[in-house]
C-alpha cells in the first residue's frame, strides 16, 4: 500500500481524495496556491506546501513544483483528481521517471485516448461502437473530402483531434460549406491546441450523452459500474447527472458494457476511466474516453456501493481489483447537481465570501463540498463549489430527495446556480427522463 500521497488538486475533489486516503491509512500532502491556503483539505492534510502564486499555470499546472514537493515530503504517489494535470501524459511520464507513482493510467494510455483519432481507432479495434466518420485525419484533397462527407451523410461535424471541452468543433450542413469549414477548423485547432489535425464524423441531431464508468487494474481484470446520463449540459459543460441512464434498452446497455470492459483489457487500462457516448435511437456511439475520475463519479458509487477513489488508490498500490463483475449489484437511482458560484441568470462567475452555509441532510442525501462559513471563493479557478448527490430506491424517490435537498441548502454572500437546479428538477420533460443534449440550452434560450 502507498504510505504517502500528494494531492495535486484543489476544492471538493482534493477533499474527496484526502478522505479516501485517510480510510486506507495513507498519509497526505496537500499542495496549494497562495490564495488556497485556507482550503479545507489543506487544513486536514498531514502536510501542506504552497507551490506558487494564484494563477494555475504557476501553481496547479507547475509540474517542477509538484514533483519537488513530492521529493521534499517523501510522497510516493500523486493523485491528480480531475482537470489541471489529470490527463496530461507528459506529467504522468515525468512522475514515473522521477520514481513516483502516478495514480491513473500510464502516460502511453493517456496519450492514445487523448488523441481523438487514435482513441477511435483503438475503440474500433476493441469492438466499441463508434460514430460513422473519416476513420482518420482529413487530407487536403477536396474531392476525397467530399466523398467522405457524402459517404457519412450530412450533417457532418469537423473535430480537432487534440480538442476537448467542446472546443475545436464545426458542424457542416451541406457540401458547399465543407472545404471552408475544414480549413477554418484546422487553423483554429493549430492555434488552440498546437495540432491542426482534424477528422470528420456524422453529426447526430438529438442525441443523449450517456457514459460508462469502468475500473481496471492493468493486470488483465476490468469491470464496469454501469452508466450515467449527463445530457443536461450548457456549452458542453455538464450541469446535472444521474445513474442509471433512464430508458435504455437492456440489450443495448449490456452490449456496450461488454465492449467497454473488453476495451479496457485489450488496451491494458489501469485505474478509473469513463467511456463517453452519444446515444440516439437505440444506438451508442463512442466519442471519447476520460482517463481520470469524473466529477459525477458519486452517482455510480451510490448505486453500486463501490468507492471509486479508494479503488484508484488500491490499484496504484499494485492491488488487483477488489471486485469481480458478478460482485457488483446495481440498486436504486442517484442524481448529482453541480453547485457553482455563478449567477443563475447569466452564468457569470461569482467569487466572494460565503457569509452563511447550511448543507442539506436526511435519508439518501450526500454533499461533496469544500466550502464553509467564511470561506472566500477565489476568482482564479473553476466555479464549482460543491455537489449535491441523492439516492433512492427508484428514480422518483431520488428526484424527490433532490428537490428537498436543494430547497434546504443555504449559501449566502454569493450567487449560486441553485435556483437553476430547483427549476430543472421540477421540469416536466426532465422528470419523464431521457432529454437530449440540446434540451437545457433550448430551455434557457441560448
Amino acid at each position: 500500500m502507498l504510505e504517502k500521497v500528494l494531492i495535486a488538486n484543489r476544492g471538493e475533489i482534493a477533499l474527496r481524495i484526502l478522505r479516501a486516503c485517510k480510510e486506507l491509512g495513507i498519509k497526505t500532502v496537500a499542495v496549494h496556491s497562495k490564495v488556497d491556503a485556507a482550503l479545507k483539505h489543506v487544513k486536514l492534510a498531514d502536510e501542506a506546501i504552497c507551490i506558487g502564486p494564484n494563477p494555475s499555470v504557476q501553481s496547479y499546472l507547475n509540474v517542477p513544483a509538484i514533483i519537488s514537493a513530492m521529493e521534499i515530503t517523501g510522497a510516493e504517489g500523486v493523485h491528480p483528481g480531475y482537470g489541471f494535470l489529470a490527463e496530461n501524459a507528459d506529467f504522468a511520464e515525468q512522475v514515473e521517471k522521477s520514481g513516483f507513482v502516478f495514480i491513473g493510467p500510464t502516460a502511453d494510455t493517456i496519450r492514445v485516448m487523448g488523441d481523438k483519432v487514435a482513441a477511435i481507432k483503438a475503440m474500433k479495434s476493441a469492438g466499441v461502437p463508434t460514430v460513422p466518420g473519416s476513420d482518420g485525419p482529413l487530407t487536403d484533397d477536396p474531392t476525397l473530402l467530399r466523398q467522405i462527407a457524402n459517404r457519412i451523410g450530412y450533417p457532418v461535424i469537423i473535430k480537432a483531434a487534440a480538442g476537448g471541452g467542446g472546443r475545436g468543433m464545426r458542424v457542416v450542413e451541406e457540401e458547399s460549406a465543407l472545404i471552408n469549414a475544414i480549413s477554418i477548423t484546422k487553423t483554429e485547432a493549430a492555434a488552440a491546441f498546437g495540432d491542426g489535425t482534424v477528422y470528420m464524423e456524422k453529426f447526430l441531431q438529438n442525441p443523449r450523452h450517456v457514459e460508462v464508468q469502468v475500473l481496471a487494474d492493468g493486470q488483465g481484470h476490468a469491470i464496469h459500474l454501469g452508466d450515467r446520463d449527463c445530457s443536461l449540459q450548457r456549452r458542453h459543460q455538464k450541469v446535472l447527472e444521474e445513474a442509471p441512464a433512464p430508458g435504455i434498452p437492456e440489450d443495448a446497455r449490456q452490449a456496450v458494457f461488454a465492449s467497454c470492459v473488453n476495451a479496457c483489457i485489450q488496451i491494458n487500462y489501469r485505474g478509473a476511466g469513463t467511456f463517453e457516448f452519444l446515444y440516439e435511437d437505440g444506438h451508442f456511439y463512442f466519442i471519447e474516453m476520460n482517463t481520470r475520475v469524473q466529477v459525477e463519479h458519486p452517482v455510480s458509487e451510490m448505486i453500486t456501493g463501490v468507492d471509486i477513489v479508494k479503488e484508484q488508490l488500491l490499484i496504484a498500490s499494485g492491488h488487483k481489483l477488489s471486485f469481480k463483475q458478478e460482485d457488483i449489484i446495481f440498486r436504486g437511482h442517484s442524481f448529482e447537481c453541480r453547485i457553482n458560484a455563478e449567477d443563475p441568470e447569466n452564468f457569470m462567475p461569482q467569487p466572494g465570501t460565503i457569509e452563511a452555509y447550511h448543507a442539506p441532510g436526511g435519508n439518501g442525501i450526500r454533499v461533496d463540498s469544500h466550502i464553509y462559513n467564511g470561506y472566500r471563493v477565489p476568482p482564479n479557478y473553476d466555479s464549482l463549489i460543491g455537489k449535491v448527490i441523492t439516492y433512492g430506491q427508484d428514480r422518483e424517490t431520488a428526484l424527490s430527495r433532490m428537490r428537498i435537498a436543494l430547497d434546504e441548502m443555504v449559501i449566502e454572500g454569493i450567487k449560486t446556480n441553485i435556483p437553476l437546479h430547483e427549476n430543472l428538477v421540477r421540469d416536466s420533460a426532465f422528470q419523464k427522463g431521457g432529454v437530449n443534449i440540446h434540451y437545457l440550452e433550448k430551455k434557457l434560450g441560448l
